[in-house]
């Protein structure tokens, strides 16, 4: 289990940023900074005491310094008090780490250049279970005021289990006894959406309320610390989306938007976190802690916009070329003709329970030995539903009342001019209108329920020795991870009452009309789905394709882990020496289990791999008594592939084309899925830092580093045998030599960079400048990796450049600060409507954030009292993305500002 020592301010944030990014925010909006106590020495009463964000920076500083491991860090001001809003916000301005934004949320993190699949997360040192589809944590789970201390690991040990390919990120809650004294807090704030409430039955009002307690009873041998937390927050989003683009781009064949599915989305988050810890010193040499954990988290979405069929002339909508306007092979103006739309009103709720546990023994013996005994267990029960409604003049192309809509196209996407009135329950009706369902039975909608469920059990015994020499302790440890994972699909299409072909909505279901006026639509009819199937309107009809067996996956993976590692602690002239060196080594043992549905026959299938990894690392600092460390680490890395990658289910069909075939016979096999045996990704890993300190809180540092990527995981076409598979219906094939789209192990490559980070207050060039500060960074990565055709590949969350920094003053219990942060473009992750992870380029974004606050000083009667007010994407920046060029917009998604007023108080 990890240890640290809860002190009176943690580390946050190097953000990586560019200094002049930093400085230029000295004038910014702000938010607050909790003074966190930092009891003075006893013998020492004129001490300064360093509180709040000050004594963050402080912290992050030393545990920067002080640690064998690059590392980089953040920690609360005061107890459950991060710097910023959210575990993702802090995270993401450390040094060479950012985030994706989802409906506004830092909600994924991406190290280096990767994205959130290629890092750990851990709970107190142990491996936690997802509200994902992967490994990959997302940070909502998380209250952030259950944290103290978040460390970033950018180069492993030995002894580091449930290691990152590009990092591990160790998420810390407060150790009770460390603590040492009682305290009681509480706090609440109040959450405003700019954007309003965009759809009917949401809010632009939010809250949040939390309170920890933490004492020492019986001589201070019994710790505990309990926090609990609730949020109820609204998020808006206005969105355009476009199916794509017609056309070659080319004057001769200009491009022009495909179709448009663009929606508001309004979104209710409720979480419910609680965590405990309970402490025991047993005697001098043996402690215990338990540690638990629950969060019940609710994300509850209303979408509602239009689709539109455009330029790609399906279902009947043609464009009028003697309107285009083109400039540059892209047309910007026009108009389409005999448009049919599909007003939609989906529904997309997300529920998850987490829980996870924690027991700790350590034994520390006065002669040198050590030893501890860890258990961990982690489980997420999650229910995906989203639920499509379409509504329309008529069903099915011909029948219904067509529309004539002018657009212009543009850097956010594009806008319309219609001349049906959608907000017309008259005309607009529950029906097919594009003839989804075949144009003879009405497909009015679709229901998708994803019910995942992730289990983790985790064991570790570890021995250490302090000795004297060149090696100052030898630690010696083993591990036991066994984690199940499974996704079950529960799909229907909606059908009518009655078999209709149409149904007026009833009036008692209607609601406020939303208002798609950003996108020149103007209002639509607007009603909740879930009301139409619970009073029979719309009716579920089990969806028997053979797709849907092959999307579930139950993965199993047993990993042990053996560790050997060496700490080194020497005096070499005018510095020391400090560092370890280890090796690692994990067998694995994974297996997968699903369904292959062909022919009208299903099959139960199963399959899986067995591997060894060893992991050597090597970790050396060089610490002069000039406070300047120079360090190198030098280590083999992996990351287990996504877990619905491991899937064995796959679907196949029969394909004619010859030319596609991998034997050039047809008819054959053509299918896609999952990879059971497929290994991690792996790489070489070298960093080289030289970092210079300054007093207590500075520090400059530049950070290089370079991966040879080894094996990366790249998914395309290759042959596959299908003997012993069920054969498809249509014409027998000619070969069972079939081709399969599915993900495997491929040639590497490499990934370099640098980082260059600054924590630095003023007061180190003037006492007249105490209380400002600036800290901040800008990190640069380049890679070369391939894909399975040995083309460069583009790696996702990858980002050329990411920076951002933080100006601040805090002093006379008066705190100010203006963040920015800021990354190139990159592949993000889009989450499709059924829950499947699309990924498409998303354009450069610059986030300002601010922040004021005032905490009221010992002596006066509101003592203990701080007062806040913070201001995220102060800009309005959006997110968007592009597909083959950057006029060609793909996504243009407005979040909007939120302002956020609330207080703490600490007895």
């Amino acid at each position: 289990m990890a240890k640290f020592q809860f002190n009176s301010a943690r580390q946050f944030a190097h953000s990586a940023s560019r200094f002049a990014l930093g400085t230029a925010l000295v004038a910014a909006f702000a938010a607050p900074a909790f003074a966190q106590d930092a009891a003075p020495a006893e013998d020492e009463e004129d001490a300064i005491v360093v509180s709040g964000f000050r004594a963050s920076l402080e912290n992050a500083v030393n545990e920067k310094k002080n640690n064998d491991q690059i590392v980089e860090s953040v920690s609360a001001e005061d107890i459950g008090k991060l710097p910023d809003a959210s575990i993702g916000e802090s995270i993401a301005r450390l040094p060479g780490v950012t985030s994706q934004r989802l409906n506004g949320r830092s909600n994924n993190i991406s190290i280096r250049g990767f994205g959130p699949d290629f890092s750990q997360t851990l709970l107190n040192g142990r491996e936690q279970t997802s509200t994902g589809d992967n490994r990959a944590v997302e940070f909502d789970q998380y209250p952030s005021e259950i944290v103290s201390q978040v460390v970033v690991f950018k180069s492993p040990t030995a002894s580091l289990v449930g290691q990152g390919l590009v990092g591990t990120i160790d998420i810390r809650t407060v150790r009770p006894l460390d603590y040492g004294k009682s305290v009681l807090a509480v706090g609440a704030r109040g959450t405003y959406a700019d954007l309003g409430a965009l759809n009917a039955g949401s809010k632009k009002y939010g809250y949040r309320a939390n309170a920890t307690f933490i004492d020492q009873f019986a001589d201070d041998t019994i710790g505990i610390a309990l926090s609990a937390s609730y949020v109820d927050e609204p998020y808006q989003l206005q969105e355009f989306n476009a199916w794509g683009y017609a056309g070659a781009g080319t004057a001769a064949s200009p491009a022009v938007i495909g179709g448009s599915k663009s929606y508001v989305t309004s979104t209710q988050l409720k979480r419910l976190g609680l965590n405990g810890t309970l402490q025991y010193q047993a005697s001098d040499t043996v402690r215990m802690t338990l540690d638990g954990f629950y969060s019940n988290f609710e994300d509850d979405q209303s979408k509602r916009g239009i689709e539109l069929p455009l330029g790609f002339g399906a279902f009947g909508t043609t464009f009028n070329p003697a309107t285009a306007t083109v400039n540059n092979g892209f047309v910007t103006a026009g108009t389409f003709n005999n448009v049919q739309g599909v007003v939609r009103n989906d529904i997309f709720q997300r529920k998850a329970n987490l829980y996870s546990f924690g027991y700790n023994v350590e034994y520390e013996g006065g002669d040198g030995w050590k030893a501890f005994i860890d258990l961990g267990y982690s489980k997420t029960d999650r229910n995906e539903l989203s639920i499509e409604s379409y509504s329309g003049t008529g069903f099915g192309e011909p029948l219904g009342a067509t529309d004539t809509i002018s657009f212009v196209s543009g850097p956010s996407g594009t806008s319309f001019d219609p001349t049906l009135d959608y907000s017309n329950p008259a005309l607009i009706r529950l029906t097919d209108p594009l003839g989804w369902g075949g144009g003879v039975v009405p497909q009015a909608g679709y229901y998708n329920n994803r019910i995942v469920e992730d289990e983790l059990k985790q064991y570790r015994v570890g021995v250490e020795k302090e000795v004297e020499g060149f090696f100052s302790a030898i630690k010696f440890g083993m591990n036991y991870t066994d984690r199940g994972k499974s996704l079950t699909p529960d799909e229907f299409l909606v059908r009518l009452r009655g078999g209709a072909l149409e149904l007026a909505i009833p009036t008692n279901a209607l609601l406020r009309p939303t208002n798609l006026s950003y996108l020149g639509l103007g209002p639509i009819v607007s009603y909740d789905a879930r009301d139409l199937i619970a009073d029979g309107t719309l009716v579920l009809d089990r969806n028997l394709s053979p797709d849907i067996p092959a999307k579930a996956f139950r993965v199993t993976e047993d990993l042990m882990t053996a560790y050997l590692q060496a700490d080194i602690e020497q005096e070499m002239g005018s510095g020391t020496l400090t560092g370890n060196i280890g090796v690692q080594a994990i067998h694995t043992d994974q297996e997968s289990s699903g369904t292959v549905f062909a022919g009208g026959v299903a099959r139960s299938v199963r399959s899986g791999a067995n591997y060894w990894d060893i992991l050597p690392s090597l970790n050396l600092s060089m610490r002069f008594d000039s406070d300047f460390v120079i360090r190198f680490a030098a280590s083999r890395q992996i990351q287990r592939p996504r877990l619905d990658d491991l899937r064995v289910a796959v679907s196949y069909g029969i394909n004619n084309n010859a030319a596609d075939s991998p034997t050039g016979l047809a008819p054959f096999i053509d299918g896609s899925g999952g990879n059971p045996q497929l290994r991690p990704y792996r790489a070489n890993a070298f960093d080289l830092n030289f970092e210079k300190y300054f007093g207590q809180s500075g520090v400059i540092s530049l950070q290089l580093f370079h991966k040879d990527v080894k094996s990366y995981i790249d998914r395309t076409r290759f042959p596959f045998d299908f003997a012993g598979y069920p054969l498809p219906t249509g014409l027998p094939p000619a070969t069972l030599i079939g081709r399969l789209e599915s993900s495997f192990n491929t040639g590497g490559g490499k990934l370099y960079g640098g980082e260059l980070a600054v924590t630095l207050p003023f007061s180190n060039f003037s006492s007249a400048l105490d209380g400002f500060g600036i800290t901040g960074g800008v990190g640069y990565t380049k890679t070369k990796v391939k894909d399975a055709q040995g083309n460069v590949d583009q790696i996702p969350g990858y980002s050329k450049w990411v920076a951002n920094g933080t100006a601040y003053f805090e002093k006379w219990g008066f705190n100010a600060r203006g963040s920015v942060r800021y990354r190139s473009t990159f592949l993000g992750d889009f989450t499709g409507f059924g829950g499947s992870p699309t990924r498409r380029t998303a354009l450069a974004e610059m986030i300002v954030d601010g922040q004021i606050g005032y905490d009221f000083q010992e002596g006066s009667a509101l003592q203990g009292l701080s007062l806040y007010l913070q201001g995220q994407n102060l800009t309005d920046e959006r997110f968007a993305s592009v597909g083959a060029s950057r006029n060609q917009v793909i996504d243009y998604q407005i979040y909007g500002r939120r302002f956020l007023a609330g207080f703490t108080y600490k007895f």
